[in-house]
């Protein structure tokens, strides 16, 4: 993808390199940004290695990170993050460019801390997380709707997620100064407390032999794992406050949780988009769709650039799940270890 963009669409954000799902799974602030930023290093290292310049396929990578709900310690990870991320591409991968050592990243807030308990709260967290995440730098922010805990959102809670961007884009200010909260002691602190233990856990799955070591090995699942588990733990047992559900949640178990309206798909949607795909697949050319999923194959096995093949097959009205199919025919599917 690097290098077929380079040639081919030199300004296009070639890659989103996402410790969201990290997040959710029940990573740690610190795990979120050193995990992310392994897998980072692996896809860096993988271009220099392929002859690619850092200088200018680094200008086009950007990252996607999770706002949690720990609002100072959230602001400080953004910092800490982009610190963290210009060294690494200035000292391990000699980035001169200042664009290539930087840290470009969107930012959604935590789908894993909405509850179904109270859910009109989940307006107030998403409101803190999204702030938390403008005041880090974010380059772009996605909200969640309150209803998310219940249901995909409705219109109307989308349109709150919406509004809740735009009051703090054009009525707080907070977008107007660059790094405003810098030179707060507590920010600061964590900020250096951050970088440097995620550094830590960078340098650790450096000496495994990096993070496809680790991810076959089941380390880095595992360490996500143990960290989800303490977390439950803390919920469970009370120490760690979430309201409405272990605190402040006015004995809701005792009576009828009130009405949400929630989002309904419409049944028929299935069956039209089946529908569809059996008239793409009755119209399409046969002989030159087979002989596009037959270069995709032929590619991936001769270890040629895929994005070709791919678009041409895409042209060729070959669905996702044929173009992946023949994929998986060459490479396999990945089985995670049993240790995990």
């Amino acid at each position: 993808m690097f290098a077929y963009c380079a040639g081919e669409l030199p300004n296009w954000n070639t890659i989103s390199v996402s410790g969201y799902h990290i997040r959710e799974a029940g990573s740690t602030a610190v795990q979120e940004v050193a995990f992310t930023f392994a897998n980072a290093i692996a896809y860096v290292q993988a271009a220099v290695d392929a002859g690619l310049d850092v200088n200018t396929f680094g200008q086009r990578i950007s990252f996607f990170f999770n706002a949690h709900n720990n609002f100072l310690e959230e602001v400080a990870k953004y910092r800490a993050a982009r610190r963290l991320w210009a060294r690494l591409m200035r000292d391990r991968f000699g980035a001169t460019h200042p664009r290539a050592q930087q840290l470009r990243f969107h930012t959604q807030t935590a789908g894993s801390t909405l509850t179904a308990q109270q859910p009109a709260n989940n307006i107030v967290r998403v409101a803190v997380q999204a702030m938390a995440a403008v005041l880090g730098g974010t380059q772009s922010l996605h909200c969640n709707g309150y209803d998310e805990a219940l249901a995909l959102p409705t219109e109307e809670s989308a349109r709150l997620a919406l509004r809740t961007q735009q009051v703090i884009a054009a009525e707080t200010g907070v977008a107007n100064t660059v790094d405003p909260v810098g030179g707060s002691y507590a920010i600061e602190a964590m900020t250096d407390a951050i970088e440097r233990d995620a550094e830590a856990i960078i340098a650790r799955i450096d000496r495994m032999g990096g993070t496809l070591s680790a991810i076959e090995a089941g380390v880095i699942q595992r360490e996500i794992q143990e960290s989800a588990y303490r977390s439950q733990v803390a919920i469970d047992s009370g120490s760690a406050v979430v309201v409405g559900v272990n605190r402040y949640s006015d004995g809701e178990a005792n009576r009828e949780p009130p009405h949400v309206n929630v989002f309904r798909v419409d049944p028929g949607t299935e069956r039209r988009q089946i529908e569809r795909l059996g008239a793409l697949r009755a119209s399409r050319s046969p002989n030159v769709w087979r002989r596009s999923l037959d270069t995709v194959v032929e590619s991936a096995r001769s270890g040629a650039n895929l994005v070709g093949p791919i678009i041409d097959a895409v042209e060729a009205y070959a669905t996702v799940g044929e173009i992946s199919d023949a994929l998986r025919g060459v490479f396999g599917e990945f089985e995670e270890t049993a240790s995990i």
